[in-house]
């Protein structure tokens, strides 16, 4: 099945365009929050036994960003920008529960490391059928934003913090990016083993793969955002 159109959740302009607020973090947190609770209760004809979750991002993440441009002045994202809202740093990714994962452009290894460069906003759906009426409901069970800093690799990141906590050199570093196969040549291990002596990174909340597109799994990022102490993330719309 094609992937559906959103406007059957594309509310009405509330605000003339020359009177729209200017788009902020916090305002596109708070939207995030509104918009969710709306959609958790509005049924959705159009996904009634669509299975594929590529499609159902696709619908969930035309809404959104229909949603924030009739509230609020933003620079929309492209293909060329790569990102949803270029002006504050912000991707929105969606994904089902069951496999809550999703793959993100690769720009260099070091993302592993220091983070993709960008935020993330994460909706975590889940998607019951309604057979009776032949709709399909989209409860939104978490939307997590994950800082910028915070989003690299949990275990590589743990690898280098432990490695420095015993007074690890250089090449103890160098070693260890080896061992995790981070895709570099000697060259740019040993520039990054020196970098990060200098520069030690965040603790990152993503699984991140090796590979020529990144593929992110946000289950740990899920479950340490119900902690009062996690840094760097935080679950806009917990149940």
């Amino acid at each position: 099945m094609s992937a559906p159109a959103h406007d059957e959740f594309s509310a009405l302009p509330r605000t003339p365009a020359e009177e729209l607020e200017l788009l902020t973090l916090d305002l596109l947190k708070g939207a995030a929050r509104n918009f969710t609770q709306e959609l958790t209760t509005t049924p959705i004809p159009s996904l009634y036994g669509v299975t594929d979750g590529k499609a159902v991002g696709t619908f969930v993440e035309g809404a959104f960003n229909t949603y924030i441009a009739e509230r609020y002045k933003h620079a929309q994202g492209n293909a060329a920008k790569g990102i949803d809202f270029p002006s504050l740093g912000v991707d929105l990714k969606v994904t089902s529960v069951r496999q809550p994962q999703s793959s993100c452009p690769f720009r260099d290894a070091t993302q592993k490391v220091y983070g993709l460069g960008y935020h993330l906003l994460v909706m975590v759906y889940e998607k019951v059928d309604d057979q009776e009426h032949s709709t399909s409901l989209l409860k939104i069970l978490h939307v997590i934003f994950i800082d910028q800093e915070f989003t690299a690799d949990f275990q590589t990141t743990k690898g280098i913090a432990d490695i420095l906590d015993r007074d690890g050199n250089a090449d103890d570093i160098d070693a260890f990016l080896e061992e995790r196969n981070l895709p570099l040549n000697e060259i740019g291990r040993r520039s990054l083993a020196e970098r990060i002596m200098k520069e030690p990174p965040c603790q990152g909340h993503l699984t991140i793969s090796n590979a020529l597109q990144w593929r992110l799994q946000y289950g740990r990022a899920i479950s340490s955002s119900a902690s009062p102490d996690a840094v760097g993330l935080e679950d806009l719309v917990a149940q």
